[in-house]
């Protein structure tokens, strides 16, 4: 096994740093997805996605000045949620900044865990710019959404529990973004033996980009599952599923949407877009094996677009 910047050891620590704080989620069977199907609930989760885990991770491991000085980061929602919520637990000052259009459910759950908001941006692109704008002018400590080993460690221990929980699975199916979650559960899951593959919107595919060239490679990100708009996929993430042999399966909008009716109407799991693209590889055969574990993460949908959604043949 290669040196990696995230090991087994480094989740195992995580592990240890979040329980009793964050949510051990349910993996159950899914017998409406196929035989040897299991869904891993991680909508569960506080905040209602794996973020929590990492947010947590990082904050806690945060020096006493860094403390004083205060947090930020850049999110469409899902790690604005997840680090405001750590900063109040850990008593830290939090500085989330968001964009224009961002989901106004998110926005809203962010301000009520105690986090100010900035939405200067216009988009994704212009967001990560926003951020080191203001990161150097407050000289606060950055929580990459998705690119801090740490942060990556704590999303990490989703694998823990899967490994813990469906101890025959052979592959591991995960929604990607900037691609931590991902990352982490390769990294505590493949020196395991079981597979874990990636899954992406066609059209924010930044994962695929950057394993292929090698590097970052920005995207601009067009899909329906706002939780995987990140405008590029991270360096670790790249470095770690590359060297892990982890991989990328692309699927449309369309079919992230019927996986979204899917686990609605047969799993009872009310997901947002971006936790239906695991099983939408899943159900359009995309994606086998013996027994397979979908992660489900994202339950932030406001209304409008949920029912915007079911309502579609």
């Amino acid at each position: 096994m290669p040196d990696l910047a995230i090991t087994p050891d480094d989740v195992g620590r995580a592990a240890a740093v979040i329980r009793g704080r964050a949510h051990r989620t349910p993996t159950f069977s899914s017998r409406s997805l196929g035989p040897g199907q299991y869904l891993k609930a991680e909508l569960f989760q506080r905040t209602g996605s794996f973020k929590a885990r990492g947010a947590l991770n990082r904050v806690h491991a945060l020096s006493p000045d860094e403390r004083r000085r205060g947090v930020i980061s850049v999110s469409a929602g899902n790690h604005a949620q997840a680090l405001a919520w750590a900063a109040a637990t850990e008593e830290v000052d939090a500085l989330l900044v968001m964009w224009q259009g961002a989901s106004d459910a998110k926005i809203a759950a962010t301000r009520g865990y105690g986090a100010t908001i900035d939405l200067e941006a216009a988009g994704p692109g212009e967001a990560f710019a926003r951020l080191h704008e203001l990161q150097e002018q407050t000289g606060r400590v950055l929580v990459h959404p998705f690119d801090d080993p740490v942060v990556i460690a704590g999303a990490g221990t989703v694998g823990l529990e899967i490994l813990e929980d469906a101890p025959a699975a052979d592959t591991i199916v995960v929604a990607c973004g900037g691609g931590g979650l991902v990352t982490g559960i390769a990294a505590a899951c493949v020196p395991a033996g079981v597979r874990v593959i990636a899954v992406e919107p066609e059209h924010s595919n930044a994962l695929a980009l950057g394993l292929a060239a090698g590097e970052p490679v920005a995207v601009t990100p067009k899909t329906v599952a706002d939780a995987l708009t990140a405008p590029f996929a991270g360096s670790v993430a790249i470095d770690v599923c590359g060297r892990l042999g982890v991989e990328v399966v692309l699927v449309s909008d369309d079919e992230i949407r019927t996986a979204f009716r899917f686990l609605y109407e047969r799993a009872k799991l009310a997901v947002e877009p971006g936790g239906a693209a695991a099983v939408a590889a899943v159900l359009t055969g995309k994606v086998e094996g013996s027994s397979v574990v979908s992660v489900v993460s994202g339950g932030n949908v406001s209304a409008d677009i949920a029912s915007a959604i079911l309502a579609r043949p």
